[in-house]
């Protein structure tokens, strides 16, 4: 095919098409090219399977089964299908070191609350949802907040959900395991500069990021 072929399928500019088809020249593919003919992938050559470092393979299990134990049963449910597509491509000395792997994170039947109240956290982040809390804090002291959700937040010791709150008029890190009652409104909310996630971080916590 011509590079303006190609660079038509692909919905590019002749200078990305010749400036990628020269990386994969560089990485070792095949792609044969001859002015005024165009460009030809060698017969037969096909791209290598993607495989893991034992150490990536292990952090990716050890991450999906976090996933599985701490986060909501729809994120539990991919997980689960995601291990096993990680698994199936597993050369077997791969195979045989997921096996052996010393971490364990045990997904408790008594958690299955906890993890659908994370459920019914996550959907009100994604929809930009209010929420109404019945909530403890630290000193003992109940109180009723209507918050902006916007993340939940994994610390080493417990999850938060972080929202803007009406009553406080601030940003607010909730913790979990101290919300007595949560219920979904029908009111949403819209997140600007001053009001977002990353206006926390970089505000509150002086940060460009947060994975």
């Amino acid at each position: 095919m011509t590079a303006q072929q190609l660079a038509e399928v692909l919905e590019v500019s002749l200078r990305t098409l010749y400036r990628d088809v020269q990386a994969l020249q560089l990485a070792g593919v095949p792609v044969e090219g001859e002015a005024g003919v165009g460009y030809r992938l060698r017969p037969g050559y096909q791209l290598p399977p993607l495989m893991f470092e034992a150490d990536e393979l292990l952090a990716q299990l050890v991450g999906l089964r976090m996933v599985r134990a701490f986060t909501d049963p729809q994120l539990a449910a991919a997980a689960r299908s995601a291990e096993h597509k990680v698994r199936a491509i597993l050369p077997e000395h791969l195979q045989r070191q997921a096996e052996q792997q010393p971490y364990r994170v045990p997904v408790l039947k008594r958690d299955e609350e906890a993890r659908r109240t994370h459920a019914m956290l996550r959907k009100a982040c994604e929809r930009c949802q209010c929420l109404t809390l019945r909530y403890r804090d630290l000193q003992g002291e109940f109180s009723e907040r209507l918050v902006y959700p916007l993340a939940l937040i994994g610390w080493r010791h417990c999850w938060t959900l972080l929202a803007w709150c009406e009553l406080r008029r601030a940003y607010r890190n909730f913790r979990l395991d101290r919300i007595l009652e949560v219920c979904v409104t029908d009111r949403h909310f819209e997140t600007h500069h001053q009001l977002s996630l990353q206006h926390y971080l970089a505000t509150e916590l002086a940060m460009d990021d947060f994975d």
